[in-house]
C-alpha cells in the first residue's frame, strides 16, 4: 500500500506541479523523486508534456498503447497484434520498469543508439535508477532485517509486483475503455484552446467508487477532471466533478465513468478486439461478446461550441 500510495497520490501529483503553490522543495515538481523505476525528469517529459499536451493522439501520444498495441480500428493490422493481450500482461506485471523503458522511446531510438549521445546519456541515468531502486529493496532491506532477510525481500518483491498491477489497471482505466475516444494526427492541426479542453473531455475515463479507492488511484479516478486540469490539487477533482458533468449533459457528450471491475474488463476486451483484423471482429464477436465501436459525438468535436473561459473559471 505505501508504494502505491507513494507513485499515485504523492509522486504522479507532486510531479504534476499540483502542490508547487506551497513553496516546499521537499514536496515541490522540481525536486521531487519517486519510488519507482523511472527517473522523475524523463518521466515529466514522456508524461506531462507529451501524453497530456497530445491525449489519444495516435501516432504523438505514446501512452496510447505504449507502442505495441494497437489501439482504434483505424490503425492497420499486422500480425504482431495478435500477441497484444500477452504483451500487456507482461507489461502490467513489469509496469514500472515498461515505464522506464517507454521514457526513452525505445521503439524510435533503438537503431540509432550508438550514434545518439543524448539517448545514451538517458538510458544510463535509466539504469543508475534501476540499479538503486534494486539495490534499495532487495539487498539494503533485507540485509538490515538480518535473519528476516527473506521476509523482507520477498515482501519487497510482492509490493512492488503489487504496485504495478494496481497502477496498470488504473491507467488503463483511464484511457482504454471502450467508448474512450482516440484522435488522428490530422485532427489537431489548428486545434484551438477550446478544441483541446474537448479532447481532453473525450479521450479519458472515470472510475466509480469510495474515497479510499480515489486516494489509491491518486484521484486519477477523476481522469477527465484530472486532464482538464492536470495542475489542480487532486482532492479538488471530486469536488469539481459535478460541474464537469454538467457541462458534458449540456452538450450530450458521453461522460465515460463505470466502476473498476467495468472499466478494467472493458479495457481488457478492447485490448482483445483489436488484436484481431476489422473483418474478424464480426466472425468472433458473437463469441466473445465483443462489438466495434459506433460513431457518436467524438466523431464531431469540431462542431461542439465550447469557449475557453468556461474552463477557466471552473477550478477558480
Amino acid at each position: 500500500m505505501a508504494k502505491i500510495l507513494e507513485n499515485m497520490e504523492i509522486g504522479h501529483n507532486v510531479m504534476h506541479g499540483q502542490w508547487d503553490w506551497m513553496r516546499d522543495p521537499k514536496i515541490h515538481s522540481t525536486s521531487w523523486e519517486w519510488d519507482n523505476a523511472s527517473p522523475a525528469d524523463l518521466w515529466k517529459h514522456s508524461h506531462n508534456e507529451i501524453h497530456h499536451t497530445y491525449t489519444n493522439v495516435i501516432g504523438k501520444d505514446h501512452d496510447l498503447g505504449y507502442g505495441i498495441m494497437r489501439v482504434d480500428e483505424d490503425q492497420r493490422w499486422v500480425p504482431f497484434y495478435l500477441g497484444q493481450p500477452a504483451w500487456n500482461l507482461i507489461n502490467a506485471f513489469l509496469f514500472e520498469y515498461s515505464i522506464a523503458a517507454y521514457d526513452l522511446q525505445l521503439k524510435k531510438n533503438w537503431k540509432g543508439r550508438r550514434d545518439n549521445p543524448e539517448f545514451q546519456a538517458k538510458a544510463k541515468q535509466v539504469i543508475r535508477k534501476i540499479r538503486a531502486q534494486m539495490t534499495k529493496d532487495y539487498l539494503v532491506h533485507p540485509a538490515l532485517s538480518g535473519p528476516s532477510a527473506p521476509t523482507t525481500f520477498a515482501a519487497n518483491l510482492t509490493a512492488n509486483l503489487v504496485r504495478n498491477l494496481w497502477t496498470h489497471s488504473v491507467i488503463m482505466c483511464g484511457h482504454f475503455p471502450e467508448g474512450v475516444a482516440t484522435f488522428e494526427k490530422a485532427s489537431i492541426e489548428g486545434e484551438t484552446r477550446a478544441d483541446w479542453y474537448v479532447r481532453q473531455m473525450l479521450g479519458a475515463a472515470n472510475i466509480k467508487g469510495s474515497p479510499a479507492m480515489h486516494v489509491m488511484t491518486g484521484n486519477l479516478s477523476f481522469q477527465i477532471e484530472h486532464h482538464l486540469f492536470p495542475d489542480l490539487p487532486s482532492n479538488r477533482y471530486q469536488e469539481i466533478s459535478p460541474k464537469v458533468r454538467e457541462i458534458f449533459d449540456r452538450y450530450d457528450l458521453p461522460y465515460a465513468e463505470g466502476s473498476l471491475p467495468r472499466q478494467v474488463a472493458s479495457a481488457w476486451k478492447k485490448v482483445i478486439r483489436l488484436s484481431l483484423p476489422n473483418d474478424s471482429v464480426g466472425k468472433v464477436k458473437s463469441f466473445l461478446g465483443f462489438g466495434r465501436k459506433e460513431k457518436g459525438p467524438s466523431d464531431n468535436v469540431e462542431a461542439l461550441p465550447f469557449s475557453d473561459d468556461r474552463f477557466d473559471t471552473m477550478a477558480a
